[in-house]
């Protein structure tokens, strides 16, 4: 299983490994190899083959690696084997479309309530959801024990949002706002900015 020592960087690769041979299994393919993931996902075969040697040994040379096998293993290894809750805050558009998403539940996870401030929406429904008070937010997360929320609230707010939710008892944030977030050690956040990922790409053009 995974450890404090190992890269982020490296875990980082895990769930994109585990998408390219999800689908592989639904394609019917049994058997792949380094080289066969590496020319799927544009990554060498000798990182694939170094990254998957952190958690132990998953193929045969020669041979390659039983596609359902390490499938199974690296759900393990990301612990979304089972399902987890998720906190949704912030039903303005993007959250409305992120609560609307149908991706997530076949992958592990199940966004369970949704969050706002503006009490024009509170208590309306987006996605089978019904729009909760953001005020209640803590005692809410709390009872249901979520550990993991996605914050999709202006940049001025997410701050002061994430503050709740770390008071809630939230171990890891995924944040759409365009903003840096402080939090304390154990908390992780993950950004999305697409952005950011605009701007990276322009450099290269």
């Amino acid at each position: 299983m995974a450890s404090p020592a190992i890269p982020d960087i490296i875990i980082s690769r895990l769930p994109i490994y585990l998408r390219a041979l999800t689908r592989m299994a639904s394609e019917g393919q049994a058997i792949t190899s380094s080289k066969d993931l590496g020319e799927r996902l544009g990554i060498s075969s000798a990182q694939i083959r170094k990254d998957l040697s952190h958690f132990g040994e998953f193929g045969k040379q020669g041979t390659g690696y039983q596609v359902a096998f390490l499938v199974e293993k690296l759900g393990q290894i990301l612990k979304v084997k089972g399902e987890w809750e998720v906190a949704l805050v912030g039903a303005g558009q993007l959250g409305t479309a992120l609560a609307r998403y149908q991706g997530f539940s076949h992958r592990g996870f199940h966004i369970s309530v949704v969050f706002d401030i503006d009490p024009a929406k509170i208590g309306q429904w987006i996605g089978g959801y019904q729009i909760l008070d953001q005020n209640e937010m803590p005692r809410i997360l709390r009872e249901q024990r979520i550990r993991l929320a996605m914050v999709a609230v202006p940049a001025g707010s997410a701050q002061a949002v994430a503050d709740r939710l770390v008071e809630a008892g939230v171990k890891g944030i995924l944040n759409y706002a365009p903003i840096n977030l402080t939090v304390p050690n154990g908390v992780r956040v993950q950004y999305i900015d697409p952005v950011v990922h605009l701007q990276r790409m322009t450099y290269y053009l």
